[in-house]
């Protein structure tokens, strides 16, 4: 991959399935990460919602190997490899860039508060230095929400003026579309700018954004796909609106858990549903409240069981 090229589209943080014993099944993933390609999505494996910061590194890396084992398109892959300390991350990034991966969706490190964008530009830049291969492509994953360390303009300008072949892309997961749009005024040339879910999609799209990176592709990622490539047709805005409906279904549950609980019922394998502390499963009553919601909404997870059998 080129300086001048950069990843797109929609990509689907893949929720992590654990066995009853809450080890890794590097099988279920591989399985759900053929899936996912098949509906035209890529794979942002160990995101927020694939529960990465409750695995360790060495299961990280054991499940990398495993995909790219598996015969999982690298070129489709951009695994999160942001941690708090700097060996760490580089060890992730280094393993992820030596597998061929297009890209890594890198967090800031996250712990202490308050940090200047000096002391993050001095994270990032010791990360780029120790990994030392032209072949890294960075997107940056700016979620202060969860983080409360942010990712500020200021941050991205020192960072694509000393690394333009290396930070070539931020996901903007702020909730905050003022924020996006003012990365996309920026300009920045070759900077791939991802709303963190798809209910902004489609003005992220005409704003010249490279797509979505989103917790709901998931389980929806043939229709946010879809929009991704049709965004320039007369009926964006109707597929925009579909999209926010079962977003707006599903986010009214605990966003893990429920993904979990639909990828079980949809693959009819109720292995799926099991999470790792402290995240812990809906309970029933919200379990067939998700259900009917979506059922309601005539929604499909199109293959998912065959793809199981």
């Amino acid at each position: 991959m080129s300086g001048q090229q950069r990843m797109s589209g929609v990509l689907s943080p893949v929720v992590t399935p654990f066995k009853a014993d809450l080890s890794v099944d590097a099988r279920r993933l591989t399985e759900q990460c053929r899936w996912l390609l098949t509906q035209d999505c890529g794979l942002a494996v160990f995101g927020t919602n694939s529960e990465a910061n409750s695995l360790s590194a060495d299961e990280k890396i054991g499940l990398l190997d495993a995909l790219v084992g598996a015969g999982i398109d690298t070129a489709r892959m951009m695994p999160g490899t942001g941690a708090c300390s700097i060996p760490e991350t580089v060890a992730l990034t280094a393993h992820a860039v030596t597998l061929g991966c297009a890209g890594v969706l890198m967090l800031p490190p996250f712990y202490y508060k308050g940090v200047s964008d000096g002391g993050l530009y001095r994270h990032f830049a010791e990360v780029i230095e120790r990994v030392g291969d032209s072949r890294l492509k960075i997107y940056l994953y700016h979620i202060p929400p969860m983080a409360q360390v942010p990712i500020t303009l200021d941050l991205i300008e020192m960072l694509i003026a000393d690394y333009p072949d290396t930070v070539v892309g931020i996901k903007d997961s702020s909730g905050d579309w003022a924020n996006t749009k003012a990365m996309l005024d920026r300009h920045w040339p070759n900077f791939a700018v991802f709303s963190g879910n798809e209910t902004t999609l489609l003005d992220n799209l005409r704003g010249g954004g490279a797509g979505c990176i989103s917790a709901t592709a998931n389980v929806n990622p043939g229709a946010i796909a879809k929009l991704c490539r049709e965004w320039r047709d007369p009926g964006a805005e109707a597929q925009q609106a579909a999209l926010n409906e079962i977003r707006a279904a599903v986010a009214a549950y605990p966003m893990i858990p429920a993904l979990k609980e639909i990828v079980a019922h949809y693959a009819d394998d109720p292995a799926w549903a099991t999470v790792r502390p402290p995240m812990v499963p809906l309970t029933a009553e919200q379990r067939s409240g998700l259900l009917a919601k979506l059922a309601g909404l005539n929604f499909e997870m199109p293959g998912l069981a065959a793809a199981y059998a």
